[in-house]
């Protein structure tokens, strides 16, 4: 049996250092790869500093990828940030100049609340219930 993981998502955006500043500074994501490959592109990957699967950051190469950036999931919530301690990092990010669409709220499975990243993907922060 071979075994499998889901090692990366991409996830187009507007400007590779754009990207990178965001997620590395303001999520405190680490920069796990970036390499030339060619005169404009990149291959860059960032990973929350606990682990799991990474984002490939894919800069938008013409105008069908440009217009999906930050729609790729048509409008729903497309990616969920696990946290340990909710609070923390929802002041921490709110520090940093994330911006929340709504205020923390409980769920059965958890507290939840709904940021956004520069370019219009929006992202669970989530503490699941213990």
């Amino acid at each position: 049996m071979t075994d499998r993981i889901l090692s990366a998502v991409t996830l187009v955006v507007p400007d590779y250092d754009q990207a990178i500043e965001f997620y590395v500074q303001r999520l405190g994501f680490d920069l796990i790869e970036d390499t030339r490959i060619g005169a404009t592109k990149r291959w860059v990957r960032v990973q929350p500093s606990g682990g799991g699967c990474c984002l490939l950051l894919a800069k938008a190469a013409d105008a069908n990828q440009q217009a999906a950036i930050g729609n790729q999931t048509g409008g729903r919530v497309g990616f969920f940030l696990q946290t340990d301690d909710f609070f923390r990092d929802y002041e921490a990010f709110n520090t940093s100049g994330v911006t929340f669409l709504e205020a923390p709220r409980q769920e059965d499975y958890g507290i939840v609340a709904v940021f956004a990243d520069p370019f219009g993907n929006t992202w669970d922060l989530i503490e699941h219930k213990r």
